[in-house]
């Protein structure tokens, strides 16, 4: 089992930015990607970015790229999502998930952190 706790959302105006926090417990040893997903009012859950825990290598959603960043600090246990030129339809519910070695899919999930953006 892997523990996720997020933090770091928040309300903000168009332009601004927030960095969001994913912090990892438990079997951390088994952790070989996280991602962001997000979910926003009336919509479904929509795949964000994520990054690789050995290598670090990152991959993005069309629309976010240029403006988030993903990074991880494996010391840390932590994954961060920095988020520049905030828009109003990035407000949603961010989520964090470790990614299966197994199966390949998203298994753990966060509670969920709020980013609201307003115009």
């Amino acid at each position: 089992q892997v523990q996720l706790v997020e933090s770091g959302g928040g309300l903000v105006q168009a332009g601004g930015s927030l960095r969001l926090s994913c912090a990892a417990s438990g079997r951390t040893f088994s952790i070989v990607a996280m991602g962001w997903f997000r979910q926003g009012p009336g919509k479904e859950r929509e795949f964000v970015a994520a990054v690789t825990w050995s290598g670090g290598s990152a991959n993005y959603a069309d629309s976010v790229k240029g403006r988030f960043t993903i990074s991880r600090d494996k010391a840390e246990n932590t994954v961060y999502l920095q988020m520049n030129s905030l828009k109003p339809e990035d407000t949603a519910v961010y989520y964090c998930a470790v990614q299966s070695p197994v199966t390949g899919r998203y298994d753990y999930w966060g509670q969920g952190t709020q980013v609201t953006v307003s115009s």
